[in-house]
């Protein structure tokens, strides 16, 4: 015969196999916006100038002498000319590719490395050229006239010609790097194909495709008239809104505090403001928003309307450098740490390798503190050894005896343009006594071995704060993402057990994610809290609310990601298998870090320690758990409708659990009475 502990322990059986992972209604295709990663797509020949007879140009390489692109084309079987920059991350990547291929592909290939960046450094050209043979023509084509007469339209562009001037092959060397993603190794090696077909004297089966790269300047759209100048407009929105990054110092891979900087960037800087990539900020504003309204996010960076718009006006026509009496005041920046002088500092032990090419996961380096107390922290900054190949970090702390969890939430955090996390007077961050740093790394690999060693700066508050700063993670380890899909939702809830005002969000999925949501429910009545409709793994961004969102008990945050796990993802590691939660690129995840305080609680107290934690956080409260999932209604009981209704594959045996749990017949089960069981 059951006794009633095993009806319990039963129940707590169908809870566990019941598929918790509600399925948000599927989004119709297109409804998110247009996806940041973009790779080599296959284009229509013709179109791309493939056919044509090129136009016969010169080009200076680097030690002055001049060569003729006639000359060389007519002495061999093939030529190809390929568009760099020293200062296009893209192009960087691509350097050891385009060595490797020149150094194989025989005498009667010739090679043109054409960089028509006009302000990329001369050290850096003769590096660059260093790493080729001498039979490769490397030139600094400073005016861009070279690649405009050819048609070269970005800076990992390729162009390759047989004998007699035609274009055979006009696009990407292959699909390893792209906007937004990198693989280990190229899946479609276009240009070693195109090669390959044109000595055995057929066409490439793809003679041309789009080369993501660094956009060059079409010199067609330099005609029009306007009265906006570089210095009395122009000067100032890029200083307000790009050279925080685009700095000498700074964590961009180029400067723009110069005409001549934005000059020779002026096709890069038109797309990616058109295509509101750039500054980075991917939250969506809501449908009556003004885009020139105060934003609720304190660190909105998004281009207001008037901004934008002079600023593309200004890139589409000649772009007139005007009066330098009317130039801004030279903005300056801290020289070494943004928080001021910390007063602890933490550096990793030893050196971490990364490697040239290709893609790398997660390292995870531990970092041992002397704390000879618990301390509170009021700022706190990440600053990468070597900001070249440092993508982004997350840092845990973790006390003695602890391990990390996603779920912990993260405590310090550097994503490019975002270094540090500084909180007002009278709220801090707690680090306890001895606490071990776990620093989760990012690596992106650059075209160079190297190494890095980051640290980490702290600032301790003078006195202990009235708020302690928490970060809990919202999340489902239990999805799974079918092979193939290209909108697959997934959703995780947090159920708020107290009054809470949260600081911001922060979503973090893998390569597929595709776009996430946090969504209020309150009395049975949903609100959008965060749209992210683009997501991108390459800009993990804290999204800090202006005035902090309060919260009631009883309210819920619904969490909602959706994932592209199709070949039209080209960040897809493998679009044939279903991919469930993993800690590396290659696998996935969902969590929604919320950064929050409680109000009215005093830092430290043990109630203060239990914070906010998803559902899955208090598994060893079995009662508590129950309650919460089969709670419809969240009046406190359980009823058998509500237990049907949350396992309908098991309706019929938790219905007779259930009979059988409720002694007194009444209707209800609480969780008092759970609990004596």
């Amino acid at each position: 015969m059951m006794t009633r502990t095993n009806l319990l322990v039963a129940m707590i059986a169908l809870i566990a196999t019941t598929d918790w992972t509600t399925a948000a209604e599927p989004v119709a295709s297109g409804q998110h916006a247009a996806s940041i990663r973009q790779g080599p797509q296959p284009l229509k020949g013709a179109s791309h100038g493939v056919g044509k007879l090129i136009p016969d140009a010169s080009l200076t390489d680097i030690s002055g002498n001049v060569h003729r692109l006639g000359e060389i084309v007519a002495k061999h079987r093939a030529t190809v000319i390929a568009m760099t920059s020293t200062s296009c991350p893209l192009s960087k990547k691509y350097l050891p590719t385009l060595e490797e291929l020149s150094k194989n592909a025989g005498d009667d290939v010739a090679w043109m490395i054409v960089n028509p960046i006009a302000t990329d450094k001369a050290n850096d050209m003769n590096a660059a050229a260093a790493r080729f043979g001498e039979h490769v023509v490397y030139g600094h084509d400073s005016e861009g006239e070279f690649a405009a007469r050819i048609g070269a339209l970005t800076t990992t562009d390729v162009i390759v010609v047989d004998s007699h001037r035609t274009v055979v092959y006009h696009g990407a060397v292959d699909d390893q790097y792209g906007f937004g993603y990198s693989l280990e190794a190229p899946r479609r090696r276009y240009l070693a194909d195109a090669l390959a077909a044109i000595e055995t004297n057929v066409s490439p089966l793809i003679s041309a495709t789009v080369a993501p790269g660094c956009a060059l300047a079409s010199k067609s759209n330099q005609h029009a008239s306007s009265d906006l100048t570089y210095h009395n407009r122009i000067s100032r929105i890029v200083q307000q809104n790009c050279v925080e990054c685009h700095r000498e110092g700074g964590v961009a891979p180029f400067s723009l505090t110069t005409y001549e900087d934005v000059d020779a960037h002026a096709g890069m800087i038109e797309q990616v403001v058109q295509r509101d990539i750039m500054p980075p900020w991917f939250a969506a504003n809501s449908e009556s928003a003004d885009r020139d309204a105060l934003s609720p996010w304190v660190n909105d960076c998004s281009l207001a309307e008037v901004d934008k718009r002079d600023l593309l006006a200004w890139l589409a026509g000649p772009m007139p450098e005007g009066d330098q009496r009317d130039a801004p005041q030279v903005r300056e920046f801290p020289s070494d740490w943004q928080i001021g002088q910390p007063d602890a500092v933490y550096q990793f032990a030893e050196p971490q390798s990364v490697k040239a090419t290709g893609v790398m996961p997660y390292k995870y380096v531990d970092v041992q503190t002397d704390l000879s107390e618990d301390k509170w922290v009021q700022a706190i900054e990440v600053q990468p050894g070597n900001r070249s190949v440092v993508h982004h970090v997350l840092v845990f702390v973790q006390g003695v005896g602890q391990e990390h969890s996603e779920r912990d939430g993260f405590w310090g955090i550097y994503v490019p343009g975002n270094s540090s996390l500084i909180y007002p007077d009278g709220f801090a961050k707690r680090i306890p006594k001895n606490a071990k740093l776990l620093f989760q790394m990012h690596y992106t690999p650059n075209g160079t071995a190297t190494t890095d060693e980051t640290r980490i700066g702290l600032v301790f508050a003078k006195e202990p704060p009235q708020h302690e700063v928490k970060v809990t993670g919202i999340f489902n380890d239990k999805i799974k993402i079918p092979a193939g899909a290209d909108n697959h939702p997934e959703v995780a809830k947090l159920p708020i057990p107290a009054d809470a005002r949260v600081l911001g969000f922060l979503p973090h999925m893998h390569l597929r994610g595709k776009a996430a949501r946090y969504e209020l429910i309150r009395d049975n009545e949903t609100t959008t809290l965060l749209d992210v409709p683009r997501y991108d793994f390459n800009w993990q961004l804290l999204y800090r609310y202006r005035d902090p969102l309060q919260l009631h008990a009883g309210d819920t945050i619904q969490f909602t990601s959706w994932y592209d796990n199709s070949e039209k993802n080209p960040a897809n590691p493998d679009p044939t298998r279903d991919v469930g939660w993993g800690p590396q690129t290659y696998d996935e995840m969902q969590v929604g870090y919320v950064e929050y305080y409680l109000p009215g609680v005093t830092p430290g107290d043990a109630a203060d320690r239990k914070a906010l934690k998803g559902e899955r956080a208090d598994r060893g409260n079995r009662s508590a758990v129950m309650l919460r999932r089969l709670d419809v209604n969240r009046d406190g009981v359980i009823t058998k409708s509500e237990v049907r209704q949350r396992m309908p594959q098991n309706e019929n045996a938790a219905g007779s659990i259930f009979d059988r749990l409720d002694t007194d017949q009444n209707g209800e089960l609480t969780q008092a009475e759970l609990e004596k069981l």
